[in-house]
């Protein structure tokens, strides 16, 4: 038996922590419901109360995780939350987090956004030294190297971790007496402050905020580690390797943030209706109405509706309730699994021309199978946009396709081809240079490593060696 079967690009984890509130794990709660969209294989809290660190989690939701007993017994006026999709790590127990570590120097917990570009060669370091591992996610490797530091100092030891991992990471990390939060040099994934009451909280999209009523104050920045605790928040650089380049991740726009959420410094709905304005722009199309593909092309659509003049018409319906474990009768059931996620309404549909607009096209056999149910519905022709453009490259910062063979846009030469793939009348990507036109800061802040094949950190290989065919910066010494 297998479950859905789903070409979406997967999302990495989502963040909470929470500094100085006795309703710490109950809040985390909520923080991570809000960001549930970024992980939904396990979740877990890590609470703190004198002086001790308590944790549960355990794969699935978090709302079927947790309960108002669990909850109850997660006290303490600090805590630490993830939801977690698996990237570096199998999808096991084992790697849920947060991970929760007692070594000489005391507990400490850690909860990873990102992954880890040389997490193998790391680890055969650390093994050949006598380290043993407990998981298999690209996290622990910093508690281990935390571990080795010479200085018993909590803030050295880290910063002497950071100064040997390479690649993206936001951690919201918490020991008995403080609350920490670090982004990568590069500033690939997203992770911002607030504050609700006399407490101050960290998160991955602010979304989080706004269900607990916090008020945002700022993200955290490239490079920058941030202590709160008893006597307030301390910030600190502890590299300035970036010399005024970044790599904020531009699918977090795209696809991965909710569209209510500001990221990077914009609301990503406006982001959105902006790619979707720029897409019908450069793809016009000829057709009766503008066709969203829920829920992350409902933005774009909106804006390739506003700026062609063509309708936008509700043909797709979305069942929310499908779990990632929905049991299908037999293996070869595909078809099924999108009619089960997706709803044609047939009588908008019908004899109609439509402009269908999705965020992106990563492998292709879903888009295949909608387009020909579409055909079955009666629809007169396929117009089919995609607010992004090609994938050709794999991503080696957190999204799951890791092999250039898994993306259509690299299996085919041409646009052409894959039109002739997806059997729609025409399709249409947004540019390159279009998408970043529509984001607020200069193209250099921006990875687009997927479309374009430069890396802005180089990666190694399954045997923890550094590909030389990366256009990418170099790899320090341990």
């Amino acid at each position: 038996m297998k479950g859905i079967i789903c070409e979406e690009p997967k999302e990495y984890c989502g963040l909470f922590g929470i500094f100085g509130n006795r309703q710490a794990s109950w809040l985390t709660y909520l923080g991570l419901y809000a960001q549930q969209h970024r992980g939904q294989e396990a979740c877990g809290i890590v609470s703190c109360h004198k002086g001790v660190l308590t944790v549960h989690k355990d794969m699935g939701l978090v709302s079927d995780v947790f309960n108002a007993d669990i909850l109850s017994r997660l006290k303490g006026d600090m805590a630490v939350g993830h939801v977690r999709y698996s990237t570096t790590g199998s999808s096991v127990l084992k790697n849920a987090q947060p991970l929760l570590i007692d070594f000489a120097k005391g507990s400490i917990c850690i909860a990873h956004n990102g992954n880890l570009v040389n997490s193998l060669f790391l680890r055969q370091y650390l093994e050949q030294g006598g380290s043993i591992f407990q998981t298999t996610t690209d996290s622990e490797l910093i508690i281990h190297l935390m571990a080795r530091a010479k200085s018993r100092d909590l803030k050295e030891s880290l910063f002497y971790a950071l100064e040997k991992i390479k690649g993206a990471y936001s951690l919201v990390m918490m020991d008995t007496h403080n609350l920490i939060g670090v982004r990568d040099p590069l500033g690939f994934r997203p992770l911002v402050l607030g504050r609700l009451g006399d407490s101050f909280c960290l998160a991955s999209e602010t979304c989080a905020f706004d269900l607990l009523g916090a008020r945002y104050i700022r993200e955290i920045e490239p490079g920058e580690a941030v202590f709160i605790n008893k006597d307030g928040i301390k910030s600190f650089r502890y590299t300035s390797a970036s010399r005024g380049r970044f790599a904020h991740c531009t699918f977090e726009h795209i696809y991965f943030s909710r569209p209510d959420s500001v990221v990077f410094g914009e609301t990503v709905h406006l982001v959105r209706r902006k790619l979707g304005q720029q897409l019908a722009k450069e793809h016009p199309a000829d057709a009766d109405f503008v066709v969203p593909v829920p829920d992350s092309g409902f933005s774009a659509a909106m804006g390739y509706s506003y700026q062609s003049g063509i309708p936008l018409e509700m043909g797709i319906i979305r069942n929310h309730y499908v779990g990632r474990t929905f049991i299908q009768p037999a293996q070869d059931t595909r078809d099924l699994g999108v009619r089960v996620k997706f709803n044609l309404l047939r009588d908008v549909l019908k004899g109609k021309s439509i402009v269908i607009v999705d965020d992106s096209i990563v492998r292709g056999t879903t888009s295949k199978i909608r387009v020909r149910n579409l055909r079955k519905a009666g629809v007169k022709k396929v117009h089919l946009r995609i607010s992004c453009p090609p994938h050709k490259f794999p991503c080696f910062y957190g999204i799951d396709f890791h092999r250039s063979s898994e993306l259509i846009a690299n299996k085919y030469a041409s646009v052409d081809k894959i039109r002739q793939y997806l059997e729609v009348d025409s399709l249409g990507y947004l540019s390159l240079e279009g998408m970043l036109q529509c984001l607020r800061h200069p193209a250099n802040y921006y990875c687009a490593a997927c479309w374009t094949g430069r890396y802005p950190v180089k990666a190694e290989n399954k045997q923890g060696k550094f590909s030389l065919e990366e256009r990418c910066c170099g790899q320090g010494e341990i």
